[in-house]
């Protein structure tokens, strides 16, 4: 696309914040306005669309305003009706990245000190206990756990559920996923635990190009997901 606009600047509205581009509203792609929650994060929308392209009339794709991306599905696709959401977020509470172990001895002991913490964590936190297994094989959680977990995310909004609809599913863990929206961790160490599997064969082995080009992308979305958490808090 041709970049069609001078100058992108956050303003305030009535009922929040907006974002100009040439004095134009930014409008969602489903042609309502952009109404933001916090000044922040209007801010750093119009900073992403004052840097797409470089220049009036340059070529720009969306991929250059990756948190316009996820701040515009939360609003026109999720805020109408946060169930759908919260639904598929919450299976990833049966089939957690923390609960599946390894049968490598000093793999699983690095995975029971580094996850276990992070399970307890959730059990202190929302009352959801998860059971462990050795290997890949599915294993049936409680369904009073799932539902806590759920419940959890029920009490998010539309903004915070579409950060956590990049978080959850790059890390492979509801857990891990909460525990970076309660601030309990980073997007770092997110990302550092969520490749614990990982970087234990990288020690044996060696880098591989492909696996360390995944966790790239990994860590970008999970960065991506922590900014939006943060830019969205009131």
């Amino acid at each position: 696309m041709k970049r069609f606009w001078d100058q992108a600047v956050a303003t305030r509205t009535g009922d929040g914040h907006a974002v100009l581009l040439d004095g134009r509203p930014l409008r969602l792609p489903g042609a309502g306005p952009l109404s933001l929650p916090t000044a922040p994060l209007a801010e750093a929308v119009a900073a992403e669309w004052q840097a797409a392209g470089g220049a009036k009339g340059a070529e720009f794709r969306m991929e250059d305003v990756p948190l316009t991306r996820v701040v515009a599905t939360a609003l026109d696709r999720i805020a109408p009706d946060t169930e759908p959401s919260i639904l598929a977020l919450a299976e990833y509470g049966g089939t957690d990245l923390l609960c599946y172990r390894a049968a490598e001895p000093r793999l699983a002991a690095r995975q029971r000190r580094e996850w276990q913490p992070l399970l307890e964590w959730a059990v202190d936190q929302y009352g959801a206990p998860l059971g462990v297994t050795t290997g890949i094989m599915p294993i049936s959680q409680p369904a009073a756990s799932r539902a806590a977990l759920a419940a959890a995310l029920a009490r998010r909004n539309a903004l915070e559920l579409a950060a956590l609809g990049v978080a959850i599913p790059a890390l492979g863990s509801l857990v891990l996923g909460l525990a970076l929206a309660e601030g309990h961790l980073d997007a770092a160490e997110a990302t550092r635990l969520a490749f614990l599997d990982e970087d234990f064969q990288q020690e044996l082995w060696g880098v591989d190009a492909e696996a360390a080009e995944r966790r790239r992308n990994v860590a970008a979305d999970v960065d991506l997901a922590a900014r939006l958490l943060a830019l969205a808090r009131r």
